[in-house]
């Protein structure tokens, strides 16, 4: 009997097995002497013959289908080791990539052990906290985004219903900011205040956590969000927008070198004449201002925010300084434009003219601190970041390769008990044909 191991070992035993159960008993069959006494008389096929004929099939079938069954077990063998090299080396890279970070971890604590400067804003027109954008968005009682507001700052509801935050990586308005609330008023009415409102999920899992539907295909209220929102007295009656970062398709181009905010290299907008166009500022994607926690690896694919959401919201919107500048440049603008004075074209061939009446609310907060740090510093910030999402793939990636190797074993030792009984079988029926018993007849 063939015992347990590694496979290549059981492959060897295999193959000897297969040859000591058929060579042993090998078969001598002789052809049968034909002869003619005359033209007439027809040769009859002697009975023994026909047993020696059906059972050189019968052995040359079992030595197919032991080779095949072998083959098998050779190929299951092959990829058991495939997926054991494959698991070491994930493990190996792991261990690496766990050194790694620890090494930034270590360069970051001596910079935050330095004192470095602070230079804070005080124009109060300019100070906008994350904070005071939440209370703008909690004002919408009843929308998706003050209900995950609401979540988020009651431990208590998150923690009763985790599955539904889980995967939730924020609203649009809290997930950038920019140096100027001019800028936040204009990014914030050019998107829409739909938008900016809009749940921002990294997987498709996360959206369809959000809301159920019975068999009839209507929204069930007894889970997801609508559930929380009844919970509360606050039934969630409204559509609202929910942005997929898994569905999105992301920035393809190449990012600013040495940029600490990842900012994307887009190319200036050139007049017929080759040259820039006055007053050209640079694209609204870029001027969006990024936490270092949601900088870098948010889709499953390893790509920041900017380049999946932002991008998706703003694509190549150029910005100018003048409305005057903006129309001046529209052989160049492909995909809108707005101008610091309030001028707007939606798309190409679609403007917004007049005043904008009131104010949006639910604005981007402006960054309101800038810390004096080296260029060094961020760099090593941002290579943390990437280290730690190469290090979850590769977490992701073992863990997938150790479940193949787990069904390979399990496929491996099926086909080996199979190929024992077969050979079981097989020895079985040789010993029926003792060797030297098949002779031609007499």
């Amino acid at each position: 009997m063939l015992g347990g191991g590694d496979p290549r070992r059981m492959s060897m035993d295999v193959d000897a097995a297969a040859q000591l159960s058929i060579n042993s008993r090998a078969l001598v069959v002789s052809a049968p002497a034909l002869s003619h006494v005359g033209e007439d008389i027809p040769y009859m096929v002697p009975r023994q013959d026909m047993q020696n004929g059906a059972h050189n099939q019968q052995a040359e079938s079992i030595s197919n289908n032991s080779k095949k069954l072998q083959d098998d077990l050779h190929e299951l063998g092959e990829k058991i080791k495939h997926h054991e090299d494959n698991v070491k080396y994930l493990k190996t890279l792991k261990n690496k990539l766990e050194e790694s970070i620890l090494e930034m971890q270590v360069a970051l604590g001596k910079y935050d052990k330095a004192s470095f400067s602070r230079t804070v804003n005080k124009d109060p027109a300019l100070v906008k906290s994350e904070e005071e954008t939440i209370d703008h968005i909690l004002k919408h009682e009843n929308s998706a985004a003050a209900l995950l507001s609401r979540m988020k700052s009651q431990a208590e509801a998150l923690s009763s219903d985790h599955s539904l935050t889980k995967d939730v990586i924020g609203i649009v308005a809290t997930l950038g900011k920019v140096d100027d609330d001019n800028l936040s008023r204009l990014f914030s009415e050019h998107l829409g205040l739909e938008t900016m409102l809009a749940v921002v999920c990294k997987t498709y899992e996360g959206v369809k956590a959000l809301e159920a539907y019975n068999k009839e295909g209507s929204i069930d209220k007894n889970s997801g969000l609508h559930a929380f929102a009844a919970s509360i007295g606050r039934p969630l009656a409204d559509r609202f927008l929910v942005i997929c970062l898994e569905d999105i398709r992301p920035y393809s181009g190449e990012i600013i070198a040495d940029d600490p905010q990842r900012r994307l290299t887009l190319l200036k907008p050139r007049l017929l004449n080759g040259e820039h166009p006055p007053g050209f500022l640079g694209f609204a994607v870029n001027m969006i201002t990024i936490d270092s926690t949601n900088l870098y690896c948010f889709s499953k694919n390893g790509h920041s925010l900017r380049e999946t959401l932002f991008y998706h919201l703003f694509s190549d919107l150029q910005v100018y300084k003048s409305r005057e500048d903006m129309l001046n440049a529209l052989s160049c603008i492909r995909n809108g434009a707005i101008s610091l004075d309030g001028g707007m074209i939606r798309s190409r061939g679609v403007f917004s003219l007049g005043h904008h009446q009131g104010d949006i609310d639910v604005k981007f907060p402006t960054t309101s601190q800038k810390l004096n740090l080296p260029e060094s510093y961020f760099g090593i910030e941002v290579g943390l970041k990437e280290m730690k999402w190469k290090k979850d793939r590769t977490m992701e990636d073992m863990q997938r390769e150790q479940a193949l190797l787990a069904h390979a074993r399990v496929n491996y030792e099926t086909k080996k008990r199979e190929f024992l009984q077969f050979l079981a079988r097989s020895s079985s029926h040789v010993s029926q044909y003792p060797a030297g018993r098949a002779s031609t007849p007499r």
